[in-house]
């Protein structure tokens, strides 16, 4: 495929000026602008998993709105905005609008986030300077003014900077003031896990409160996020705020691509050929009634084939979130969290009561929360929704395979970790004592307690018993390694060639009773195909051989005599 004549695919373009004036390739999101109009929404809250365009969108909202902004009109020239009317397009560049985003404030204390936070208040007030030479603020608007804006001022001072900036604009322009807030929830999800959220939690609530409550400058406003956070916590009293979270039915075509969307942009770049791979790692996610695909990682995906001529895909979303969530409920399960998050990961669902409204310090109070925080952040998608008894339940699926692979990482991370932080000397005395029985017990309780993914088969053993045998001290852990007529699974092998070398063949039972067969099958395995051979060339005389045959959670092991 030729490229040259190509649109540029816009990897991390969060601008949308960039966007259009640099000619990349952009999935018209414009209609939104008609439906914020339609809906007259005064505080709307639009929440989204991290990297589904919110970004993109807030930054179109400001191009088609802001007063400052007029010589960017024609960037929405032959987009589905310019083809709505009058009735629109009169909005276009007509109000004073503030836009500020929260992303990059984060810190590992309270004073450090609010230093950032003054950074990006302060950025937005030099972008209305010109508001010192206006007649309409009195002085000591004007000195307050210059305190915000050169970071002079108390952090209290900072809760009613943004009604106070509303203010200033209103009696400039003589017009009710826009509001755009990206990505709201980060300074709280990053104080949650560093430790000072009750801080953040009432600095934010004054924040919020004195601007979007009441504010009679204000014309509308319109905030981002992962998660609705309770409204108690954060939009106490906040009577006029609108949700739109991924249940809404809605504005679910803002925020995402559809499959006519990505059919369309795989025309575009001749690649129909990889629509097939492309829905099954990034499509998925159901917003509302529409079906979307990952924005971000369809992205990287086609950049990576047509750039970088890669033949297979990459989960590049685990790269932009935070995985921490899936950790904590890997870390935290009982037996029967693990059997559902097994049960997900070969394909099955699970049935849920979804809390909407989360409280960041409550999230790992219960499972409930837990699992409604890896739906919303989009770690789950919804397949269907039921009532059981007054609660509504969701049944609850992983979105793709691109998902997927985040589990599988995340567990085989946390799976290594336990095995370093287990004493397993009784299971490597047994193995090198040639003690099956001890060997078999210690093998099998490690099994009960991690989480198994069996759509991999013998591959998962094969990882797991690897992973158990890697810390003998002394000896080193080989696997797959070449050796006499085939591949072996596992080789362990001493520092001194007077000690015992270890071979493991592995088999994997369909059902329970084959176990002592797959043994059995394992042992003439090691035997016909001389594994052995380097080992004893090495000049290791005591090689002991084992065959495991695993079904399930349960295993059995026999020694070659």
């Amino acid at each position: 495929m030729s490229t040259t004549q190509k649109k540029a695919l816009p990897i991390g373009v969060e601008f949308f000026d960039k966007m259009i004036e640099n000619d990349y390739y952009y999935v018209d999101k414009t209609l939104l602008i008609k439906d914020i109009i339609d809906k007259k929404g005064e505080v709307n809250l639009f929440t989204r998993p991290r990297r589904f365009g919110k970004s993109l969108n807030i930054s179109m909202l400001q191009c088609f709105f802001d007063n400052l902004m007029i010589d960017k009109a024609s960037i929405f020239d032959g987009l589905n905005i310019s083809e709505t009317g009058e009735a629109y397009l009169k909005h276009q560049n007509q109000y004073p609008v503030i836009k500020l985003g929260f992303k990059d404030v984060e810190a590992s204390d309270f004073e450090g986030a609010m230093e950032m936070f003054a950074f990006e208040l302060s950025t937005e007030f030099d972008r209305h300077r010109y508001l010192l030479n206006s007649d309409e603020l009195d002085d000591e608007e004007k000195t307050l003014y210059r305190s915000i804006l050169a970071r002079k001022v108390e952090f209290s001072e900072y809760r009613n900077s943004l009604r106070f900036l509303s203010m200033c604009l209103k009696k400039h322009h003589a017009q009710k003031v826009i509001i755009l807030i990206d990505e709201y929830d980060v300074p709280l999800e990053k104080a949650h896990f560093e430790g000072y959220y009750p801080e953040m939690v009432k600095f934010i609530r004054s924040f919020f409160s004195t601007a979007l409550k009441t504010n009679k400058n204000l014309h509308f406003a319109l905030l981002t996020g992962c998660l609705r956070v309770s409204r108690e916590s954060i939009f106490t009293g906040l009577n006029n705020l609108n949700i739109v979270s991924i249940t809404s039915d809605s504005f679910g075509e803002y925020f995402g691509f559809t499959g006519p969307e990505v059919e369309e942009m795989l025309d575009y770049y001749d690649l129909k050929n990889r629509a097939n791979e492309m829905r099954d790692w990034y499509n998925g996610y159901l917003f509302g009634q529409t079906v979307v695909y990952n924005p971000w990682s369809s992205i990287k995906y086609l950049y990576d084939v047509i750039y970088g001529k890669k033949e297979t895909p990459d989960a590049h979303w685990s790269n932009t979130s935070s995985n921490a969530i899936i950790r904590d409920l890997i870390s935290i399960s009982d037996n029967t969290v693990k059997e559902e998050i097994e049960g997900l990961m070969v394909g099955g669902t699970i049935t849920k009561p979804i809390i909407e409204d989360i409280v960041y310090a409550d999230i790992k109070k219960n499972m409930d929360n837990l699992w409604s925080f890896l739906f919303f952040t989009g770690y789950l998608k919804k397949i269907s929704k039921m009532q059981i008894g007054v609660e509504n339940h969701l049944e609850l699926g992983i979105p793709n395979k691109e998902i997927l692979y985040i589990y599988n990482r995340h567990i085989r991370e946390w799976f290594d970790e336990r095995v370093k932080a287990t004493d397993l000397t009784p299971m490597y005395k047994a193995i090198l004592n040639g003690d099956t029985k001890t060997f078999q017990y210690e093998l099998t309780e490690m099994l009960q307690n991690t989480i198994s993914y069996f759509d991999s088969k013998e591959e998962f053993y094969h990882g797991f018993l690897a992973a158990v045998t890697s810390t003998m001290a002394g000896y080193t852990t080989k696997s797959n390694r070449e050796s006499g007529n085939g591949r072996g699974d596992i080789f362990i092998r001493p520092s001194s060639i007077r000690k015992p070398a270890v071979i493991i063949e592995v088999k994997v039972a369909d059902v329970a009773k084959d176990l002592t067969k797959k043994c059995d099958e394992a042992l003439k395995q090691i035997e016909e195909k001389k594994y052995d051979d380097e080992l004893l060339r090495e000049g290791y005389t005591d090689v002991i051989k084992y065959g495991i045959a695993f079904y399930r959670k349960d295993c059995e092991i026999k020694i070659y005599e």
